[in-house]
């Protein structure tokens, strides 16, 4: 009897592309895999890269030493280059004059059903981290590369459901966003969040909705409005002590961009939907909430996707708040939190170097303890959560014991009681990591923490009675 964990079928933490796979016909997929590869190469950049990857990608495996995935399974799938070169290998074999010749010459095999179904699960394994592209000696994007392949399944319907029905729902759905809110129920929620401030801080502070020509129009993970009140009333608390304009507004009010995950049709469909309402409302700048993919993809996307009147600045609200702490337009009370805190780096900001110095520079601006994981920043571990793995259900112990072991070892060495992150996905799966692995700390958003900590001006500390209120 063989007793290898690792052996597909017998590991309890191992995935399955039919475990999550959207039903699709079968029939010709082979055919139409090629067909949609073609015409994404044809129709897109992708070529000028896959043709350069083709010519380079090596086997040295270097970029196993930065992989969390394989750090934890030793499994040949999980090796990046090795997934990278699943794709390479179809675009050698059918799209290059020296591949269709060799294949002519020596009988090397096409493409067939099981490659497919390879691609479709090792793709799915991976958290679309690009960590592994820190140690890579050519420079390749294997995270573009999954992306791409990605990409080319979903054309044939091989699409994990909790993808599809989010982005479904925010292009096509009564809602348009990936929660299903309708935006009534938005403003619902923000004339609740007004009241739970006034309680909170005994001062009236708005949450804008549709005004005209605001300085920051703004597009928080939509979930926020269900699952986040604390982020939004301390994102709501900077603007009121910087005083300036911002605005929700009702035709559109989701940063997030599921299409990043697999289909950049998708994305930039999405991503139209946040430049409209810009333009609708005429405001001046896109502010993008607590959402690591919300900020890449509007700060990589708009842009481009924008038409040459369209395009305006793309702001994070980690931006926007550090520069009002150094403007001295935002004060904190350090004495607070007094916590033991540390932060995690969202892959989709920290890995380019984007966001790194700002969200520490904030938080040790008014916590005393604050404290490091190792690594940090460009090199962080992402949360196991990445590449939209978050959202599918099914793949919950994989992301708990596999994509999520690197992450979980580093918050217990800690011995933070707080984790900040500030990202949606990043959330909802550290908080299930938190949980699982029975670790004593809390999760929350880094505006979270300075709703507690901001002084502002004829407003009480939270948890203090307003005057006229105490008891006698």
């Amino acid at each position: 009897m063989d007793d290898n964990p690792r052996i597909e079928g017998k590991d309890p933490r191992a995935i399955r592309a039919d475990y999550y796979m959207e039903d699709y016909d079968k029939s010709e997929r082979v055919a139409r895999f090629l067909e949609a590869f073609a015409a994404i190469l044809k129709h897109s950049n992708y070529g000028y890269y896959i043709e350069h990857a083709s010519r380079l990608a090596s086997k040295c495996g270097r970029c196993t030493s930065q992989c969390p995935v394989y750090q934890v399974t030793g499994d040949p799938r999980d090796v990046p280059c090795e997934r990278s070169n699943l794709l390479l290998n179809v675009y050698r074999r059918h799209f290059t004059l020296g591949g269709q010749l060799r294949a002519r010459v020596l009988g090397e095999p096409p493409l067939t059903d099981a490659d497919i179904d390879r691609m479709a699960e090792a793709f799915y394994r991976c958290t679309a981290c690009r960590r592994c592209n820190l140690d890579c000696p050519f420079g390749l994007d294997h995270g573009l590369i999954t992306h791409l392949g990605r990409w080319v399944l979903s054309e044939i319907g091989i699409v994990p459901k909790a993808l599809k029905v989010a982005v479904r729902e925010q292009l096509e759905g009564k809602s348009g966003n990936t929660s299903g809110i309708p935006s009534a129920a938005m403003q619902d929620t923000l004339e609740f969040l007004e009241e739970d401030l006034e309680d909170l801080r005994g001062i009236k502070i708005p949450f804008p909705v549709d005004v005209e020509g605001a300085e920051y129009i703004f597009f928080p993970a939509v979930s926020d409005f269900l699952l986040e009140p604390d982020t939004l009333m301390g994102q709501a608390c900077v603007f009121h002590a910087t005083g300036d304009s911002w605005t929700t507004g009702t035709g559109y009010f989701d940063g997030i961009n599921y299409g990043l995950f697999y289909n950049d049709d998708l994305l930039e469909r999405s991503i139209r939907k946040e430049i409209e309402e810009v333009v609708r409302r005429k405001a001046k700048k896109i502010l993008i909430g607590e959402c690591g993919h919300a900020s890449r993809t509007a700060k990589a996307f708009a842009e481009i996707f924008a038409e040459k009147d369209e395009r305006v600045p793309v702001v994070s609200i980690l931006e926007y708040t550090h520069q009002a702490i150094k403007d001295g337009k935002v004060k904190l009370d350090p004495d607070v939190i007094t916590e033991r805190v540390t932060y995690h780096d969202p892959c989709n900001m920290a890995r380019s170097g984007w966001i790194i110095d700002q969200p520490r520079e904030i938080l040790r601006s008014f916590c005393k303890d604050f404290v490091e994981m190792t690594p940090r920043g460009a090199e962080n571990y992402c949360c196991g959560g990445g590449g939209g793995t978050v959202s599918i259900d099914e793949m919950k112990e994989f992301r708990m014991e596999v994509g999520g072991k690197a992450k979980a070892d580093q918050l217990r060495a800690t011995g933070a009681d707080i984790v900040v992150a500030p990202c949606a996905n990043c959330k909802k799966q550290l908080s299930e990591i938190i949980e699982h692995h029975e670790l004593d700390m809390e999760l929350k958003g880094l505006h979270d923490l300075i709703l507690r900590a901001i002084i502002l001006p004829g407003a009480i500390k939270p948890g203090e009675v307003p005057k006229g209120e105490e008891e006698e």
